[in-house]
């Protein structure tokens, strides 16, 4: 569960008006969420060639079984 965070207005001490600061300047952009999904993808082409050379053998070792 997060917990919950409040912010305190700061006062000057000297005198009784509130500090004000200035937004986060516009120029600085929020960062972008761009995965790279090569190397998933080149392993699931790699598995998908064991697989199938895998079952190719299966088949050609059941005719030599029978």
């Amino acid at each position: 569960m997060p917990k919950k965070n409040y912010r305190q207005s700061r006062r000057n001490t000297i005198d009784s008006t509130p500090i004000v600061t200035s937004a986060p300047s516009s120029s600085r952009n929020a960062p972008v969420f761009n995965p790279d999904y090569t190397s998933v993808i080149n392993d699931l082409k790699r598995i998908g060639v064991l697989a199938g050379s895998f079952i190719v053998i299966l088949v050609v070792l059941s005719f030599f079984i029978k």
